[in-house]
């Protein structure tokens, strides 16, 4: 009989407690019953942004339409604070703008993104003014233009139309995305470090340098989605994908060592006079500044500091990054988007047909810098891939001090404000009701040049103080590649291919883009 009552007891107190979490689950999605996302105690939003971190962009970008462009993420309580999601183009020219001064990278940024070291990305103050005018200096002079221009047309020649050529008499499938990382990474290094390290060729050798950074890019979105303690114990601990991350930084950092010490080696076995001579680069290019005329107003210390490893490394780092990833993820999303809307294409043709008449001399043609200029329609393009589709997704910034958004949103001190910039080129507000519509012609005017859309609409290049300095040259490369391309070959895009985009800090494709090649002739051109 005790037996008996004992057991019915203890079945009660299992039935109340089962009925005591039932009730606390239905309070709690009761009281959040207006919320996107619900505000669990302990953990507070980050189950429901966990459960979707697979449709990361899309996701976000739902719940921004959804509050109508602002939203105030509860964090954990472990020590997470809270953070703001914005698409409002208000917000964001508040941000970056008209209170620039009170909103930084922070040193959440700069744990996150580690591997930058002190580069231009992840620098704030004065530390950052002294690399952008250093930059400013170098990407408007010249020997730039003309090293990046030649740069370009070496491994389009050299390296993209042997690659695609082939694809075509061979008839395979090839994958696109990692044709364009692999003439990225190359053409990129040639002109930071004066180094190819011929990544794009038929055999589609493994670089272990290139491989690095895709590793890395894949734990920086890890670390954003994970509570800062655990990924911290992890890196401590050295398992998971911190420990992924270390191998990947050594191999870069084993990489940029190499490349520097063969590059200073180089300069001092020859003259001054040689050194101006050959080849323009950036690594030299550092290198060589010293206190004449050129840089006298310049601190010594900076002078010093630009020529030491760990600048030329972080510089390195940074402008590798920004020059392989943002382009190739422009050009393989501009690709799809092409070859899915035939039109498009036509139209693309046509004005080149129109505008375009002398290219190299030989087998395939690549425009000139004045040719890719003209044309409007193909600017267009690329501002319309771009919307939907921009190469870094999310950025990251911090309060200083407290404030109000336009929207009418309370930011504390030392507050995280993650903005969307693929939410905001899904939103009404600033494009109408067909944001969703593949439509370059949205971009041109009626006296046929291209419209002027604010930079903080139009975000894809930041806006502000910390406007990308690369803007025009990554307008220029993407339309000399994308023409060179598309008069040349056709690429036609393998049906049932899932496309979507990936869960990093940089928009590739998840499973890349597979398309069959089909060389395609001037003359053929000109006959239609």
């Amino acid at each position: 009989m005790e037996v008996a009552i004992l057991g019915h007891s203890e079945m009660l107190v299992a039935l109340l407690a089962f009925l005591s979490i039932v009730t606390l689950i239905l309070w709690i999605w009761w009281w959040n019953g207006n919320s996107l996302l619900i505000n669990w105690p302990v953990v507070g939003m980050v189950p429901q942004l966990s459960w979707n971190v697979s449709r990361m962009h899309d996701y976000l970008t739902y719940i921004l339409q959804q509050s109508q462009g602002t939203f105030l993420f509860k964090g954990h309580w472990f020590g997470d604070k809270d953070f703001v999601f914005t698409s409002d183009s208000m917000n964001i020219h508040h941000i970056l703008s008209k209170n620039f001064a009170n909103y930084h990278r922070g040193e959440d940024f700069r744990q996150i993104f580690e591997p930058m070291g002190d580069g231009i990305f992840s620098s704030d103050s004065d530390n950052w003014k002294t690399i952008r005018t250093l930059f400013h200096s170098v990407l408007k002079s010249g020997r730039f233009e003309l090293a990046a221009k030649s740069t370009m047309v070496q491994k389009i020649l050299k390296g993209l139309f042997p690659v695609l050529e082939n694809a075509s008499i061979l008839a395979n499938e090839v994958d696109i995305q990692d044709v364009l990382k692999r003439f990225m990474f190359d053409n990129i290094c040639l002109l930071v470090l004066g180094f190819d390290p011929n990544s794009l060729s038929l055999e589609f050798p493994q670089i272990p340098c290139a491989k690095a950074y895709d590793d890395m890019s894949e734990a920086a979105i890890y670390r954003h989605t994970l509570p800062g303690s655990i990924w911290k114990l992890q890196r401590w601990l050295q398992i998971g994908k911190e420990k992924k991350l270390r191998k990947a930084w050594d191999i870069f950092d084993d990489f940029a060592e190499q490349c520097i010490t063969r590059r200073r080696q180089q300069l001092g076995q020859s003259s001054r006079n040689q050194k101006e001579r050959e080849d323009f680069d950036l690594l030299t290019y550092f290198m060589l500044k010293d206190d004449d005329c050129e840089d006298h107003q310049r601190g010594e210390d900076v002078i010093i500091r630009t020529k030491s490893n760990k600048f030329l490394r972080d510089t390195a780092f940074n402008l590798l990054a920004a020059g392989r990833d943002t382009i190739a993820a422009g050009l393989v999303w501009l690709f799809w988007l092409v070859g899915t809307h035939p039109f498009v294409e036509k139209k693309i043709l046509e004005e080149m047909k129109a505008n375009l008449r002398a290219g190299t001399g030989g087998k395939w043609k690549i425009f000139s810098i004045e040719e890719v200029r003209k044309l409007v329609y193909l600017h267009a393009v690329v501002c319309e891939t771009l919307r939907l589709y921009p190469p870094a997704p999310l950025v990251h910034k911090a309060s200083i001090g407290p404030d109000i958004l336009p929207s009418g949103h309370p930011i504390r001190g030392n507050m995280k404000i993650i903005y969307s910039l693929y939410a905001m080129g899904r939103m009404e507000d600033i494009w109408g009701k067909d944001f969703l519509e593949f439509k370059p012609e949205r971009w041109i005017s009626k006296r046929g040049g291209i419209k002027h859309v604010p930079s903080y609409k139009f975000i894809t290049f930041n806006a502000g103080p910390r406007t990308c300095l690369g803007k025009d040259l990554a307008f220029l490369q993407m339309k000399t590649v994308a023409a060179a391309v598309l008069w040349n070959f056709s690429l036609q895009v393998v049906e049932n291919h899932p496309i979507e985009p990936s869960v990093s800090v940089l928009l590739y494709m998840k499973k890349g883009l597979k398309v069959k090649v089909f060389e395609r002739f001037a003359s053929s051109i000109e006959e239609k």
